[in-house]
Protein backbone atom coordinates (compact mmCIF):
# COMPACT_ATOMS: atom_id res chain seq x y z
CA UNK A 1 0.00 0.00 0.00
CA UNK A 2 2.64 2.30 0.76
CA UNK A 3 3.74 2.07 -2.65
CA UNK A 4 0.86 3.45 -4.57
CA UNK A 5 1.08 7.04 -5.91
CA UNK A 6 -1.76 9.11 -5.80
CA UNK A 7 -2.55 10.48 -9.35
CA UNK A 8 -3.02 13.81 -7.77
CA UNK A 9 0.14 14.37 -5.59
CA UNK A 10 1.67 16.16 -8.61
CA UNK A 11 -0.97 18.51 -9.27
CA UNK A 12 -1.11 19.49 -5.89
CA UNK A 13 2.74 20.53 -5.90
CA UNK A 14 2.39 21.87 -9.06
CA UNK A 15 2.99 25.95 -9.15
CA UNK A 16 -0.17 27.60 -11.25
CA UNK A 17 0.68 28.94 -14.48
CA UNK A 18 0.49 32.18 -14.31
CA UNK A 19 3.06 32.71 -11.46
CA UNK A 20 6.55 32.73 -12.44
CA UNK A 21 8.41 29.67 -10.95
CA UNK A 22 10.99 32.15 -9.16
CA UNK A 23 8.27 33.60 -7.38
CA UNK A 24 7.03 30.26 -6.15
CA UNK A 25 9.83 29.06 -4.94
CA UNK A 26 10.17 32.33 -2.49
CA UNK A 27 7.07 32.32 -1.58
CA UNK A 28 7.13 29.56 1.18
CA UNK A 29 10.15 31.25 2.82
CA UNK A 30 8.88 34.84 1.86
CA UNK A 31 5.54 34.50 3.38
CA UNK A 32 7.34 32.90 6.89
CA UNK A 33 9.40 35.68 7.03
CA UNK A 34 6.40 38.51 7.04
CA UNK A 35 4.45 36.49 9.16
CA UNK A 36 7.35 36.17 11.64
CA UNK A 37 7.66 40.31 11.24
CA UNK A 38 4.04 40.32 11.90
CA UNK A 39 3.90 38.80 14.90
CA UNK A 40 6.79 40.52 16.06
CA UNK A 41 5.11 44.28 15.00
CA UNK A 42 1.79 43.28 16.57
CA UNK A 43 3.58 42.10 20.60
CA UNK A 44 5.62 45.59 19.96
CA UNK A 45 2.42 47.85 19.57
CA UNK A 46 0.44 46.16 21.90
CA UNK A 47 2.86 45.57 24.74
CA UNK A 48 5.95 48.08 23.75
CA UNK A 49 9.84 47.37 23.28
CA UNK A 50 11.90 47.34 20.17
CA UNK A 51 10.28 45.85 17.08
CA UNK A 52 13.57 44.31 15.97
CA UNK A 53 14.49 42.08 18.73
CA UNK A 54 11.07 40.53 18.99
CA UNK A 55 11.45 39.60 14.80
CA UNK A 56 14.76 38.25 16.03
CA UNK A 57 14.06 35.59 18.71
CA UNK A 58 11.27 34.97 17.01
CA UNK A 59 12.92 33.95 14.03
CA UNK A 60 15.47 31.93 16.05
CA UNK A 61 12.20 29.89 17.47
CA UNK A 62 11.56 28.96 13.70
CA UNK A 63 15.58 27.95 12.75
CA UNK A 64 14.67 24.73 11.99
CA UNK A 65 12.66 25.94 8.92
CA UNK A 66 16.00 27.30 7.33
CA UNK A 67 16.93 23.95 6.10
CA UNK A 68 13.84 23.42 4.45
CA UNK A 69 14.23 23.10 1.00
CA UNK A 70 10.64 24.90 0.34
CA UNK A 71 11.36 27.73 2.80
CA UNK A 72 15.20 27.93 2.74
CA UNK A 73 15.26 30.28 -0.89
CA UNK A 74 12.45 32.80 0.44
CA UNK A 75 14.60 33.12 3.71
CA UNK A 76 17.80 33.75 1.73
CA UNK A 77 15.65 36.58 -0.39
CA UNK A 78 14.47 38.20 2.56
CA UNK A 79 18.18 38.11 4.11
CA UNK A 80 19.76 40.12 1.04
CA UNK A 81 16.89 41.74 -1.52
CA UNK A 82 14.56 42.67 1.28
CA UNK A 83 17.19 43.50 3.49
CA UNK A 84 19.04 45.98 0.83
CA UNK A 85 15.43 47.69 -0.58
CA UNK A 86 15.09 48.60 3.18
CA UNK A 87 18.57 50.08 4.01
CA UNK A 88 17.47 51.89 0.11
CA UNK A 89 14.16 53.47 1.51
CA UNK A 90 16.27 55.14 4.46
CA UNK A 91 16.46 58.09 2.18
CA UNK A 92 13.17 59.34 1.92
CA UNK A 93 13.49 60.52 5.63
CA UNK A 94 16.58 63.00 5.17
CA UNK A 95 16.52 65.84 3.43
CA UNK A 96 19.09 68.62 2.79
CA UNK A 97 17.62 70.84 4.46
CA UNK A 98 17.57 69.11 7.88
CA UNK A 99 21.27 68.68 7.83
CA UNK A 100 22.22 72.14 7.00
CA UNK A 101 19.72 73.39 10.28
CA UNK A 102 21.93 71.69 12.31
CA UNK A 103 25.41 74.14 12.26
CA UNK A 104 28.85 73.65 11.64
CA UNK A 105 29.53 72.98 15.00
CA UNK A 106 26.87 70.42 15.68
CA UNK A 107 27.52 68.66 12.47
CA UNK A 108 31.36 68.72 13.40
CA UNK A 109 30.73 67.07 16.77
CA UNK A 110 28.44 63.96 15.04
CA UNK A 111 31.17 63.57 12.25
CA UNK A 112 34.10 63.23 14.88
CA UNK A 113 31.92 61.20 17.37
CA UNK A 114 30.97 58.61 14.40
CA UNK A 115 34.70 58.26 13.04
CA UNK A 116 36.13 58.10 16.42
CA UNK A 117 34.08 55.73 17.68
CA UNK A 118 34.86 53.29 14.21
CA UNK A 119 38.84 53.73 15.08
CA UNK A 120 37.93 52.34 18.29
CA UNK A 121 36.07 49.98 17.12
CA UNK A 122 39.14 48.61 14.87
CA UNK A 123 41.59 49.08 17.56
CA UNK A 124 39.85 47.15 20.27
CA UNK A 125 38.42 44.70 18.44
CA UNK A 126 41.83 43.93 16.86
CA UNK A 127 42.85 43.39 20.72
CA UNK A 128 40.13 41.00 21.07
CA UNK A 129 41.34 38.73 18.72
CA UNK A 130 38.35 39.60 15.96
CA UNK A 131 38.75 40.00 12.30
CA UNK A 132 38.69 44.04 10.76
CA UNK A 133 35.37 42.97 9.13
CA UNK A 134 33.60 42.14 12.52
CA UNK A 135 35.20 45.22 13.99
CA UNK A 136 33.75 47.41 11.54
CA UNK A 137 30.49 46.10 11.37
CA UNK A 138 30.48 46.57 15.19
CA UNK A 139 31.39 49.83 14.93
CA UNK A 140 29.58 51.21 12.33
CA UNK A 141 26.43 49.77 13.69
CA UNK A 142 27.31 51.95 16.87
CA UNK A 143 28.32 54.64 15.64
CA UNK A 144 25.31 55.96 12.63
CA UNK A 145 22.31 53.73 13.68
CA UNK A 146 22.41 50.71 15.35
CA UNK A 147 20.69 47.16 13.51
CA UNK A 148 19.83 49.63 10.70
CA UNK A 149 23.44 50.21 9.96
CA UNK A 150 24.95 46.76 11.09
CA UNK A 151 22.17 45.79 7.59
CA UNK A 152 23.56 47.72 5.29
CA UNK A 153 27.50 47.50 6.12
CA UNK A 154 27.24 43.57 6.34
CA UNK A 155 25.98 43.81 3.15
CA UNK A 156 29.54 44.89 1.49
CA UNK A 157 31.23 42.53 3.69
CA UNK A 158 32.90 39.30 2.61
CA UNK A 159 30.38 36.16 3.02
CA UNK A 160 31.31 33.54 4.74
CA UNK A 161 29.69 31.10 7.88
CA UNK A 162 30.48 32.97 10.41
CA UNK A 163 29.37 36.68 8.72
CA UNK A 164 25.41 35.42 9.44
CA UNK A 165 25.83 34.80 12.84
CA UNK A 166 28.31 37.45 13.76
CA UNK A 167 25.74 40.15 12.00
CA UNK A 168 22.32 39.04 13.86
CA UNK A 169 24.79 39.09 17.51
CA UNK A 170 25.67 42.88 16.64
CA UNK A 171 22.12 43.35 15.87
CA UNK A 172 20.38 41.85 19.34
CA UNK A 173 23.57 43.51 21.29
CA UNK A 174 23.00 46.92 20.00
CA UNK A 175 19.37 46.89 20.19
CA UNK A 176 19.38 45.99 23.77
CA UNK A 177 22.12 48.76 24.33
CA UNK A 178 20.01 51.43 22.58
CA UNK A 179 16.84 50.58 24.27
CA UNK A 180 18.94 50.59 27.34
CA UNK A 181 20.22 54.26 26.83
CA UNK A 182 16.59 55.37 25.74
CA UNK A 183 15.91 54.97 29.57
CA UNK A 184 18.99 56.17 30.86
CA UNK A 185 19.81 59.08 28.52
CA UNK A 186 17.15 61.31 29.53
CA UNK A 187 17.99 60.99 32.83
CA UNK A 188 21.75 61.66 32.34
CA UNK A 189 20.24 64.70 30.63
CA UNK A 190 18.14 65.77 33.39
CA UNK A 191 21.01 65.13 35.82
CA UNK A 192 23.10 67.57 34.03
CA UNK A 193 20.42 70.41 33.08
CA UNK A 194 21.16 70.37 29.43
CA UNK A 195 19.33 72.74 27.32
CA UNK A 196 16.88 71.36 25.05
CA UNK A 197 18.88 71.95 21.81
CA UNK A 198 22.46 69.77 24.07
CA UNK A 199 19.66 67.76 25.06
CA UNK A 200 19.06 66.88 21.40
CA UNK A 201 22.56 66.40 20.45
CA UNK A 202 23.22 64.11 23.41
CA UNK A 203 20.37 61.88 22.33
CA UNK A 204 20.70 61.92 18.82
CA UNK A 205 24.39 62.00 18.65
CA UNK A 206 24.67 58.88 21.14
CA UNK A 207 21.67 56.53 20.74
CA UNK A 208 21.54 53.95 18.04
CA UNK A 209 18.63 53.38 16.79
CA UNK A 210 16.11 55.86 15.29
CA UNK A 211 12.72 54.72 17.05
CA UNK A 212 14.79 54.43 20.62
CA UNK A 213 16.09 58.20 19.34
CA UNK A 214 12.77 59.85 19.05
CA UNK A 215 11.63 57.73 22.39
CA UNK A 216 13.99 59.11 24.27
CA UNK A 217 14.03 62.93 23.11
CA UNK A 218 10.14 63.35 23.71
CA UNK A 219 10.35 61.74 27.21
CA UNK A 220 12.09 65.40 27.33
CA UNK A 221 10.21 67.62 25.73
CA UNK A 222 9.08 68.45 22.22
CA UNK A 223 12.01 70.50 21.51
CA UNK A 224 14.13 67.72 22.45
CA UNK A 225 12.28 65.42 20.60
CA UNK A 226 13.17 67.89 17.45
CA UNK A 227 16.19 68.92 17.39
CA UNK A 228 17.47 64.64 18.29
CA UNK A 229 15.54 63.57 15.89
CA UNK A 230 17.31 65.64 12.90
CA UNK A 231 20.82 65.13 14.46
CA UNK A 232 20.02 61.71 14.43
CA UNK A 233 18.91 61.45 10.56
CA UNK A 234 22.21 63.48 10.14
CA UNK A 235 24.09 60.36 11.11
CA UNK A 236 21.84 58.35 9.28
CA UNK A 237 23.04 60.16 6.12
CA UNK A 238 26.45 59.11 6.80
CA UNK A 239 25.68 55.46 6.56
CA UNK A 240 25.90 55.77 2.44
CA UNK A 241 29.70 57.32 2.64
CA UNK A 242 30.53 54.73 5.20
CA UNK A 243 29.14 51.80 2.97
CA UNK A 244 31.10 53.06 -0.16
CA UNK A 245 33.94 53.48 2.48
CA UNK A 246 33.77 50.03 3.98
CA UNK A 247 32.77 48.49 -0.11
CA UNK A 248 35.90 49.88 -1.43
CA UNK A 249 38.31 48.48 1.49
CA UNK A 250 36.73 44.80 1.02
CA UNK A 251 36.08 44.60 -2.47
CA UNK A 252 38.94 41.81 -3.41
CA UNK A 253 37.83 39.81 -0.28
CA UNK A 254 34.30 39.93 -1.35
CA UNK A 255 34.94 38.79 -4.90
CA UNK A 256 36.60 35.91 -3.31
CA UNK A 257 33.78 32.93 -3.12
CA UNK A 258 34.16 30.76 0.32
CA UNK A 259 36.55 28.23 -1.55
CA UNK A 260 38.89 30.85 -2.29
CA UNK A 261 37.95 30.94 -6.21
CA UNK A 262 37.66 34.53 -7.90
CA UNK A 263 33.77 35.22 -7.80
CA UNK A 264 32.45 37.22 -10.53
CA UNK A 265 33.17 41.33 -9.80
CA UNK A 266 31.00 43.47 -7.68
CA UNK A 267 29.79 47.32 -8.16
CA UNK A 268 31.67 49.36 -5.92
CA UNK A 269 28.69 51.04 -5.06
CA UNK A 270 26.11 48.75 -4.67
CA UNK A 271 22.28 49.53 -6.23
CA UNK A 272 20.04 50.04 -2.44
CA UNK A 273 23.14 53.48 -2.13
CA UNK A 274 22.00 54.68 -5.17
CA UNK A 275 18.41 54.64 -4.23
CA UNK A 276 19.44 56.14 -0.54
CA UNK A 277 21.19 58.56 -2.60
CA UNK A 278 18.40 59.34 -5.02
CA UNK A 279 15.07 59.51 -2.44
CA UNK A 280 17.94 61.85 -0.53
CA UNK A 281 18.06 64.38 -3.65
CA UNK A 282 14.72 63.85 -4.65
CA UNK A 283 13.55 64.84 -0.94
CA UNK A 284 15.76 67.53 -0.89
CA UNK A 285 14.74 69.26 -3.52
CA UNK A 286 11.09 68.63 -2.70
CA UNK A 287 9.99 65.79 -5.18
CA UNK A 288 8.44 63.71 -2.74
CA UNK A 289 5.15 64.74 -0.98
CA UNK A 290 5.08 64.44 2.43
CA UNK A 291 2.23 61.38 2.63
CA UNK A 292 4.92 59.15 0.23
CA UNK A 293 8.07 60.23 2.62
CA UNK A 294 5.42 58.67 5.44
CA UNK A 295 4.82 55.17 3.50
CA UNK A 296 8.58 55.06 2.35
CA UNK A 297 9.67 55.31 5.89
CA UNK A 298 7.01 52.95 6.59
CA UNK A 299 7.93 50.38 4.15
CA UNK A 300 11.59 50.80 4.86
CA UNK A 301 11.26 49.97 8.40
CA UNK A 302 8.57 46.94 7.48
CA UNK A 303 11.41 45.69 4.93
CA UNK A 304 14.14 45.44 7.58
CA UNK A 305 11.78 44.28 10.05
CA UNK A 306 11.17 40.87 7.62
CA UNK A 307 14.75 41.02 6.85
CA UNK A 308 15.63 41.07 10.75
CA UNK A 309 13.53 37.95 10.88
CA UNK A 310 14.76 36.08 8.30
CA UNK A 311 18.45 36.90 9.68
CA UNK A 312 16.95 34.85 13.11
CA UNK A 313 15.44 31.95 11.15
CA UNK A 314 19.02 31.43 9.88
CA UNK A 315 20.82 31.56 13.30
CA UNK A 316 20.06 29.51 16.29
CA UNK A 317 20.75 29.81 19.86
CA UNK A 318 23.49 27.40 20.35
CA UNK A 319 25.32 29.78 17.28
CA UNK A 320 24.70 32.75 19.08
CA UNK A 321 26.33 31.47 21.83
CA UNK A 322 29.17 30.32 20.45
CA UNK A 323 29.91 34.39 19.67
CA UNK A 324 31.34 34.52 23.20
CA UNK A 325 32.23 37.51 25.33
CA UNK A 326 33.87 39.84 22.80
CA UNK A 327 31.49 41.27 20.24
CA UNK A 328 29.08 42.24 23.85
CA UNK A 329 32.50 43.50 25.28
CA UNK A 330 33.55 45.63 22.18
CA UNK A 331 29.78 46.53 21.67
CA UNK A 332 29.18 47.97 25.06
CA UNK A 333 33.57 50.13 24.87
CA UNK A 334 31.89 51.28 22.25
CA UNK A 335 28.52 52.52 23.14
CA UNK A 336 30.16 54.10 26.03
CA UNK A 337 33.31 55.93 23.95
CA UNK A 338 30.28 57.37 21.92
CA UNK A 339 28.53 58.92 24.90
CA UNK A 340 31.54 60.08 27.01
CA UNK A 341 32.93 61.37 23.59
CA UNK A 342 29.42 63.78 23.16
CA UNK A 343 28.93 64.22 26.71
CA UNK A 344 32.44 65.87 26.69
CA UNK A 345 32.14 67.88 23.63
CA UNK A 346 29.09 69.81 24.93
CA UNK A 347 30.84 70.12 27.57
CA UNK A 348 33.50 72.37 25.94
CA UNK A 349 30.86 74.25 23.60
CA UNK A 350 28.52 75.24 26.53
Amino acid sequence: MSNIQHPTSAADTAAPAWLPQQLVQLLPGLALCCVVAMAATLVSTLHGGPQFLYALFFGVAFHYLSHDVHSRPGIEFCARTVLRLGVGLLGARITASQIAGLGWSTAAIVIVAVLTTIMCASLLGRRLGLNRAQSVLSGGAVAICGASAALAISAVLPRNKESDRFTLMVVVTVTVLSTVAMVVYPLIARLLHLPPELAGLFLGGTIHDVAQVVGAGYMLNHETGDYATIVKLFRVSMLAVVVVVVSAIFKKEREQSVDGTPAAKQALVPWFLWVFVALVILNSLGGVPVIVQQGLGTLSRLCLVVAIAALGIKTSFRQLARAGWKPFTLLLVETLWMAAFVLAAIYLRH
